[in-house]
């Protein structure tokens, strides 16, 4: 069943599971549980931005590593599906009420071939490039999918889809002006790999799982496909001579951290703060990215990133405000 979301942020990307029903409690308790919950919400979406960064990070980390990007592929949608097979298991009823349209959105647009072109895409570029254009170009794609059945932004949240145009325009600037083929090509790859997120993101607002059911809607397909192209040799391998402590970051920051925590926290922080308050903080991880690429990777901060990142940054917080409601 299809289901209607209105005023839903042009970039969220998960579902955050029904809201409890409100229960008696002592005065004391009900004074202090929105703060508690506050704080926990905060704490979760700060950890949420975190993964993402570490995601773009490890994306453009997989250049020097001894693992290739099929073996990383695995990695990341195998994990999830050894850690919550009970929970997945139990929700196996629930996959035969999906929408076979929806399904495929989500396959498609979150499994193979948007993370065979990430991570194609990062390996040409920067982690800067990687945070930058996927997450900050979804709100786009997005618009550009509602303004065809006549949903056209206005105010607040047109200004940030300019401004996120502008941001990309002024990344990509210097390397247009020398004809950087393998730059240019890289962020050809990424702008695919978003546009393939937002087909992503449209199904899993069609459906009715909640994150943990998604998770094994997209895992499940996308690692054995992966595994098929593996086994046939259409995509070479290196996992059984990887480095241990390549294997360890890729399990913990892809597997772990961006297969499982981040999904799950994330809509956990929507249930506690809201939408809003989440794609506020949200829009901070390419600038979060591109910082940390600088000690981690020895990537620099190039007059580009410089005034492309803030740009991308503030137009996805203004592009993710929700309409204001309309008087009766």
């Amino acid at each position: 069943m299809r289901r209607q979301e209105q005023g839903v942020p042009l970039s969220q990307t998960t579902l955050a599971p029904p809201a409890p029903r409100a229960t008696a409690a002592p005065a004391a308790a009900a004074g202090s549980r929105p703060a508690a919950g506050r704080a926990a919400g905060l704490a979760a979406l700060m950890v949420t931005v975190g993964l993402w960064s570490a995601f773009a990070l490890s994306d453009r980390a997989l250049v020097t590593s001894t693992l290739r990007p099929a073996d990383a592929a695995l990695i990341r949608y195998g994990t999830p599906l050894l850690l919550l097979a009970p929970a997945l298991w139990r929700r196996r009823r629930q996959y035969l009420t999906v929408s076979p349209a929806a399904a495929l959105k989500i396959v498609i647009g979150g499994g193979v071939p948007f993370y065979l072109a990430a991570m194609y895409g990062g390996s040409l570029t920067t982690a800067a490039f990687v945070g930058a254009l996927v997450p900050g170009m979804v709100p786009l794609f997005i618009a550009a999918r509602g303004a065809r059945s006549g949903q056209v932004p206005k105010g607040l949240q047109a200004t940030g889809l300019a401004l996120i145009g502008l941001g990309v325009a002024a990344l990509v600037a210097p390397d247009i002006a020398a004809v950087d083929t393998r730059i240019l090509t890289g962020c050809g790859l990424l702008l695919c790999a978003s546009g393939l997120w937002s087909l992503y993101t449209v199904g899993l607002r069609e459906v009715s799982l909640d994150p943990v059911g998604s998770a094994g809607l997209l895992c499940l397909p996308t690692f054995l496909v992966m595994l098929l192209l593996v086994l046939t040799g259409v995509l070479p391998t290196n996992l059984t001579h990887a480095a241990p402590g390549d294997l360890l970051l890729f399990l913990v920051v892809q597997g772990v951290g961006s297969g499982v925590c981040s999904g799950l926290l994330y809509a956990f922080a929507i249930r506690l703060l809201g939408p809003q308050q989440c794609a506020t903080v949200g829009s901070l991880s390419p600038a979060l990215t591109a910082v940390l690429a600088v000690p981690l990777l020895g990537e620099s901060l190039t007059v580009a990133v410089l005034a492309g990142i803030p740009l991308i940054a503030v137009g996805v917080l203004l592009a993710n405000r929700l309409p204001r409601p309309t008087r009766s």
